[in-house]
């Protein structure tokens, strides 16, 4: 049976590479995470950071949404082991519908991550300038608490690594991971509200923009970004 609220994971600690600042003066903090197909690891990580960062109290202070390089999967609900995962410790899925990152989205975020390197440079190539190709994107992992204090040796070379169509086992491994992320990250966006306060404002034209965009690629303003038979997660 599903715990009745998400598993504890440790105290939020600030680590990993200090945050850009906000595009905006009001508004939330705005985050994607991006993998291949967003079916796995993009929202799992979305769902466990959206709950750690009400734990924290800064839910509505930062909006976390996720996307995809590839668009495979579009407008499915996440991967069945991916969801299992998630109701195994606590958190709810169940919402979810893929959707593809655009060209357009990067002004519209604050920071971009990618769950691995291959994403992360496909991400480089879509992004629309040296500023969303740079200081605003990075791998998620390089908050991870372990690998910012120089731990070496990680067999995943700072990735989330891709479970799908693998054992149930790998969705728990990419949860596991996403959770050291998780941590780190929270703490830099809590030390983010305490230097310069997120303030809560009115929806601005170029959110009603975002809010409007399809998850079926018909708005795409952008490079294809990837090229494979079959998409992951």
């Amino acid at each position: 049976m599903p715990a009745d609220v998400p598993t504890p994971i440790p105290a939020p600690v600030p680590a990993g590479p200090a945050l850009p600042p906000p595009r905006r003066s009001s508004g939330p903090y705005r985050i994607c995470l991006v993998c291949l197909g967003n079916i796995c690891r993009s929202p799992m990580a979305e769902v466990a950071l959206r709950a750690e960062l009400d734990r924290a109290g800064l839910a509505g202070l930062v909006e976390v949404d996720s996307a995809g390089t590839g668009d495979w999967h579009l407008g499915e609900p996440m991967a069945e082991q991916a969801a299992a995962e998630l109701a195994r410790r606590g958190y709810d899925g169940a919402a979810h519908r893929a959707r593809r990152i655009q060209r357009s989205w990067f002004g519209q975020h604050d920071l971009v991550l990618a769950m691995d390197v291959s994403n992360l440079a496909a991400l480089r190539v879509l992004a629309p300038d040296a500023e969303a190709a740079g200081p605003r994107l990075m791998l998620f992992r390089s908050f991870d608490p372990e690998l910012a204090a120089g731990v070496l040796g990680d067999p995943w070379d700072g990735a989330v690594p891709d479970p799908y169509g693998g054992p149930q086992a790998g969705y728990a491994q990419a949860l596991d991971l996403v959770h050291g992320a998780v941590r780190g990250l929270v703490g830099r966006l809590a030390q983010l509200r305490g230097s310069a306060p997120l303030t809560p404002g009115e929806v601005t034209p170029d959110e009603v923009t975002r809010d409007g965009l399809t998850p079926d690629g018909v708005t795409a303003d952008g490079p294809e970004v990837a090229a494979r038979e079959s998409g992951g997660a």
